[in-house]
């Protein structure tokens, strides 16, 4: 199917752009911008819920962030089973670097060459497809 040969190309650009530039994956990048959106951090499984992966591999891609400095988990006082994930400030700047390094990648597509009527019926569609 096209929309899935084009979204596995366009990942496979933006990790490869993200790890070259910032040392981090696209789905890392994920995981970041969603700890970046919830003020207040998320638990593993609310985390791995929004960037729909396992709860297991949201507590092996936050293994390595945690070191790098960019996430900090705390254990839940209630429950020491729950963690909460919260992007540190050393996340929040990496996330400002990598908006730049996106819009470089996206502006190299040449996406702004694109009708913006049928980019935003594209949108659109997408969209949809994701509400299901």
């Amino acid at each position: 199917m096209q929309v899935l040969d084009t979204a596995a190309s366009l990942e496979r650009g933006m990790d490869s752009a993200l790890s070259f530039t910032r040392g981090i994956t696209f789905s890392e990048y994920r995981l970041l911008r969603t700890l970046q959106e919830a003020e207040h951090g998320l638990t593993r499984v609310a985390l791995a819920q929004a960037v729909s992966v396992t709860p297991s591999g949201v507590t092996r891609a936050l293994k390595p962030l945690e070191k790098l400095g960019y996430v900090a988990t705390a254990k839940n006082e209630r429950d020491a089973r729950q963690s909460l994930a919260t992007l540190t400030k050393g996340g929040h700047g990496l996330l400002s670097d990598v908006s730049g390094v996106l819009t470089d990648f996206f502006n190299g597509l040449g996406v702004e060459d694109i009708d913006t009527e049928a980019l935003r019926s594209l949108e659109q569609v997408l969209s949809q497809l994701r509400r299901r």
